[in-house]
């Protein structure tokens, strides 16, 4: 069984920094296209970046334009996301997710989540 397993999440004041890790097993890591998501209180899940196989490509809500930053490391089988500027609304669980071979913005996999609280 996919395991994605996050961390780096906690608590932080506004216009801070934080990096969360995402670290995968049980699958070929590189095969797969991989992505972050949020979800705060009462709202539903949102998409917030996603990254290529060889991550040459990357995309972004624009709630995190210009201040997150998606990468990977297929050789440690981690995926990350750089938060910077950090606001109240970006509180949330942070979630890593596989996306599905052959079905772009489909994922199949999700991790168990890291928690983001922003204070003002």
């Amino acid at each position: 069984q996919v395991q994605l397993v996050e961390s780096g999440g906690g608590l932080v004041q506004a216009g801070g920094s934080l990096r969360l890790s995402c670290v995968a097993s049980r699958l070929t890591f590189s095969a797969y296209g991989m992505a972050w998501f949020r979800q705060a209180p009462g709202k539903e899940r949102e998409f917030v970046a996603s990254v290529t196989r060889d991550g040459s490509s990357t995309h972004y809500a624009d709630s995190a334009k210009g201040r997150f930053a998606i990468s990977r490391d297929n050789a440690k089988n981690t995926v990350y996301l750089q938060m910077n500027s950090l606001k109240p609304e970006d509180t949330a669980i942070y979630y890593c997710a596989r996306e599905r071979i052959g079905v772009p913005g489909k994922y199949d996999y999700w991790g168990q989540g890291t928690q983001v609280t922003v204070s003002s």
